[in-house]
């Protein structure tokens, strides 16, 4: 997944989209990679938006600090480097077709040293790659052999779960920069993403039983423990809580979303239905042409946002639903 540089300019392409006809291939935007806000990546919004949505807001931005931090040691067991991290990135942001997210993590992988060219970390790279792909878009085919795939390669446990939080916040990410821009009335996107699957399996059935191995408690950490007994509790994480507790921080930082979205609970407006189903399935094309209609059928700038970012954030879990849980 190498940038690639033609013609005396700076390019850029990541292997989920690449051909080989030259007009295809994006400019590489490096100051993209240089935001005070990770999250919402500076879009200018007004004051009052920003302080009404601030508390999921926060937890949000947190997340960027935490998934993606600024120096990422590699461990026995924790392998993703920080390339691994931010490619992974860029193959969500580029089946969500969101111009803005690709140009950020495509400016920030750009500088960092790949793996090595060896068929090993080839292999590995291009598994990754597909799998983040595949549940980005059709999260109907992973299945208990996708994740073997991943332990071939040489992901851990603690790998297994990280990469699937990276999938599933930065397809959130992008929808809610998506929901952003369309209240600045921004134009629709620059460069297509790929037609999404719906976040959960066609039938909407995912059993109980986790794939992935929950925390052993007599091994467990407090941190652990106590991030286990809070978020357990909560219905939309009890299934998944016990494997993703493997990562406390980033389930207190999930359950945190969690908690301030929660009580959105949305009118039956069919403009809202028709919103919310093309920023799932769509987000490149979500546009002021489907935020406009919510506010003109009574509802405040902010209850709008706040009831499309909780449906991009139901689509992250029913990600984590689907990677760690068995489907029937």
């Amino acid at each position: 997944m190498e940038q690639r540089r033609f013609s005396g300019k700076g390019h850029w392409y990541h292997e989920t989209q690449s051909n080989h006809a030259q007009a295809d291939v994006l400019p590489l935007v490096p100051e993209a990679a240089n935001v005070e806000d990770r999250f919402l990546l500076d879009l200018a919004l007004p004051e009052k938006i920003l302080a009404q949505c601030g508390g999921w807001l926060t937890p949000a931005r947190s997340l960027c600090h935490q998934l993606f931090p600024l120096t990422t040691p590699v461990t026995r067991l924790h392998t993703l480097s920080a390339y691994d991290r931010l490619s992974s990135a860029l193959t969500v942001a580029q089946a969500c077709g969101v111009q803005r997210l690709c140009n950020h993590y495509a400016a920030l992988l750009a500088p960092l040293p790949g793996p090595d060219s060896s068929r090993e970390s080839n292999r590995r790279l291009a598994q990754i790659t597909q799998y983040a792909r595949q549940l980005a878009c059709t999260p109907d085919v992973i299945d208990q052999k996708a994740l073997q795939q991943l332990d071939e390669v040489g992901l851990t446990l603690y790998d297994a779960v990280l990469i699937n939080q990276i999938i599933g916040f930065i397809g959130f990410q992008a929808r809610t920069v998506a929901v952003f821009q369309a209240l600045l009335g921004y134009s629709v996107r620059w460069l297509p993403g790929h037609h999404i699957q719906p976040h959960t399996l066609p039938n909407g059935n995912v059993s109980g039983q986790p794939i992935l191995p929950a925390v052993e408690i007599r091994f467990a950490s407090a941190h652990q423990l106590e991030s286990l007994a809070r978020w357990q509790a909560a219905p939309a994480l009890q299934r998944i809580a016990p494997v993703l507790c493997h990562q406390p921080a980033l389930l207190d930082l999930t359950g945190a979303l969690l908690s301030q979205l929660e009580d959105e609970t949305p009118p039956n407006l069919p403009t809202l239905a028709a919103a919310v189903e093309l920023l799932t399935r769509s987000p490149d094309r979500f546009s002021a042409a489907q935020f406009t209609p919510l506010t003109e059928a009574g509802l405040t700038a902010a209850s709008a946002i706040n009831l499309l970012v909780k449906s991009a954030f139901d689509g992250w879990l029913d990600r984590l639903s689907v990677a760690i849980c068995n489907a029937e």
